[in-house]
């Protein structure tokens, strides 16, 4: 790996220390951006900068930089890692204080960031499809904020491994909200179904591309509550996020969806999603 920036300097990674007092490490009061980059290029920098600056916004973290300073970091990052496709990752804390629920009166929030290799997702995952399960949604209500504290997607995405499963689908109160990592969408009836962006569900960049796309080439889709009957009917369910783009979910709680095969929706926007990645 490149070295990666802390606090002002790039560094080798074993070099790289912060205070065990920092509230990122006591508290997990911090956010964090993923940035995919292609042939060094990064994807919708705006956008995911747009969502750092909403989820600093969102913690009452002083944004620690301009956005000519993130975008120069961001490139400073790309130039420095040996791999064209790559991922780029941004985390900032509140900072270095004595450990107090409340906000610390003159920290300086910590920033670390990072670029390493980005593989394309698993051809089998495109050929044949992956395994979910569905589990209540027990996260906390700001899920549209990309924070750090992310225990309970972590234990939400161990049950899917444990299950021998690739990601876990969240329902809370009856309705699809999203994935443990990731966005869902699902066909019915011919249209695509995606759940809407509210406090329940991290805005994705991927997902909103998605619907660019659906709109663009004119596939019929409706962005609005879906229910857990539909995802279970549905023909299709597809996953996204910044660095699997797009998978189909062939399998959930062991059951097929749909024809247990990857369906046409879902190929034509991944075709159509890494056709625009490139542009």
């Amino acid at each position: 790996m490149s070295d990666v920036y802390l606090n002002g300097r790039f560094i080798p990674l074993e070099q790289a220390q912060v205070s065990v007092m920092d509230r990122g490490f006591i508290f997990g009061d911090g956010v964090y951006e993923m940035i995919p980059v292609y042939d060094r290029t990064p994807l919708a920098l705006g956008r995911h900068l747009d969502r750092l600056a909403r989820s600093l916004e969102g913690v009452r973290i002083s944004n620690p930089m301009g956005r000519s300073a993130w975008e120069a970091l961001v490139h400073e990052l790309v130039a420095r890692e040996p791999e064209a496709n790559q991922s780029v990752y941004l985390h900032i804390t509140r900072g270095v204080a004595p450990r107090d629920h409340a906000f610390p009166k003159d920290a300086a929030p910590t920033v670390f960031a990072m670029a390493k290799p980005m593989a394309p997702p698993p051809a089998q995952w495109l050929s044949e499809g992956i395994k979910a399960i569905t589990h209540d949604d027990f996260r906390w209500l700001k899920c549209d904020l990309k924070t750090t504290s992310l225990l309970a997607n972590v234990l939400l995405r161990q049950m899917a491994v444990d299950a021998g499963a690739t990601e876990c689908l969240l329902i809370r109160d009856g309705y699809l909200t999203e994935g443990a990592a990731s966005n869902v969408m699902v066909v019915v009836d011919g249209v695509l179904l995606a759940p809407l962006r509210n406090h329940l569900l991290l805005p994705g960049v991927t997902y909103d591309l998605i619907l660019e796309i659906a709109a663009k080439y004119r596939i019929p889709f409706e962005e609005r509550p879906v229910t857990e009957s539909e995802l279970r009917r549905a023909s299709e369910v597809i996953m996204t996020s910044s660095t699997r783009e797009v998978v189909p979910v062939t399998t959930l709680d062991g059951q097929p969806v749909g024809n247990g095969r990857p369906g046409p929706v879902g190929k034509r926007l991944l075709a159509l999603y890494q056709e625009q990645k490139h542009t």
